[in-house]
């Protein structure tokens, strides 16, 4: 029988051709489907069918899902970070250019110049007014990057290219991510540190509790005088407040991002874009296609890649049949599944066990087929939050 998937969004048909339709059925509208795929539809608890086993979103963030609700009900949320790196990456470097030479007000200008049909007076006029939009070059420039992870370490290494210094900030940063950071990407201690060194800050990080307002009233005052901000991250990371001090005093000479808001429209210092970071085609495509394959591959084998709320967990098949188990992250849980599998004289050919936070997620490859009843066993052990069973278990 064919797996559901139900589509809240319009996803890349190169990501839904990960899931074969002999395999898959895809639609809008299902009533007990069990994954749903989406991009930037609000999903709330109460839309989440209880035949749902797993939600993933095409994009990087995943602040349009009730992800506490999922985790309480065991259903793990995958997104797709790093799809849509180069893409968001582009935009950057845009945006230093933008912030560097006098781009849209010299287009704008010219707009104005649209009465002129002399070629000879024009061009007069254009020299005499060009100074006004005089900039500086980026080379020998510092960027400051806040966040090294996907996207943050390929703008440093666009800076790079572009003959900037580089300083970079990120205390979470992961062995993996260093590995591909360049060694001429300096390292500061602190975020202060970064902000006063830098003439050009950018920010890549995700919002979260201790990131919502990082870029507050203290840090905006330790910029260099005539410095530059982007923004292509999430808008919530910027205490507005202090943004728009900051600006009004000079001390900040302009800010460039993807998060227009009523209070920063209008502002000569203020460069907005409609949140098109990760609008482009080979972005949605390649989103759709890691989405689609990290769903497909926790349906049919229980892996896990990407997660934002369980933990990372691969196992490679070595049986048919195998358990899916989902369950508070307290002692002798698995003890007691694995007691109830030796009672029914179940071999155990292999296993793993993660935990993330409060869940803890397992799979068991298993000698052969356990019937609904012993499921049932499974399910009513106190802490366990869900058990499946997957695969050819004949």
């Amino acid at each position: 029988m064919a797996r559901q998937v139900l589509t809240l969004n319009q996803i890349s048909v190169k990501g839904l051709d990960r899931l074969p339709r002999e395999n898959y059925e895809i639609a809008s509208e299902f009533a007990a489907p069990e994954a749903i795929l989406l991009r930037s539809h609000k999903l709330a608890a109460a839309d989440i069918p209880a035949s749902v086993l797993a939600i993933a979103r095409a994009g990087a963030g995943v602040n349009n899902i009730p992800v506490d609700e999922c985790t309480v009900r065991g259903i793990p949320v995958f997104n797709s970070p790093g799809a849509n790196a180069n893409a968001v990456k582009e935009l950057v470097a845009t945006g230093l250019l933008l912030g560097s030479r006098g781009i849209i007000a010299g287009i704008d200008y010219v707009h104005t110049l649209a009465d002129i049909d002399d070629a000879a007076e024009l061009n007069k006029v254009l020299e005499a007014n060009k100074k006004k939009f005089k900039g500086s070059e980026l080379v020998g420039k510092t960027l400051g990057v806040v966040g090294l992870g996907a996207i943050g370490s390929l703008v440093a290494e666009m800076a790079l290219t572009l003959g900037m210094d580089v300083i970079g900030y990120d205390p979470a940063l992961s062995v993996e991510a260093a590995w591909r950071l360049s060694s001429q990407v300096r390292k500061a201690d602190t975020l202060s540190a970064l902000f006063a060194r830098s003439d050009y800050v950018t920010l890549h990080l995700p919002v979260l509790d201790s990131t919502r307002g990082l870029i507050n009233h203290e840090l905006l005052g330790a910029m260099q005088e005539g410095a530059c901000l982007l923004n292509f991250a999430r808008q919530e990371i910027i205490d507005q407040p202090s943004l728009i001090e900051a600006l009004d005093s000079g001390r900040l000479r302009s800010y460039i991002a993807d998060f227009p808001t009523p209070e920063l429209i209008g502002r000569k210092d203020v460069i907005l874009m409609p949140h098109i970071g990760a609008s482009t085609e080979e972005a949605e495509d390649n989103c759709a296609i890691m989405a689609a394959e990290q769903l497909r591959d926790f349906l049919e084998n229980g892996n896990i890649r990407n997660s934002v709320n369980f933990p990372t967990l691969q196992l490679e098949r070595v049986s048919g049949c195998r358990l899916s188990v989902t369950n508070d992250n307290v002692p002798k849980i698995l003890g007691n599944v694995l007691s109830i599998l030796a009672d029914e004289d179940i071999n155990v050919i292999d296993m793993l066990n993660k935990s993330r936070n409060e869940v803890a997620y397992n799979l068991i490859d298993i000698s052969c087929g356990v019937g609904e009843e012993v499921l049932d066993r499974m399910r009513a052990i106190e802490g366990v939050i869900n058990v499946r069973l997957i695969g050819d278990c004949a």
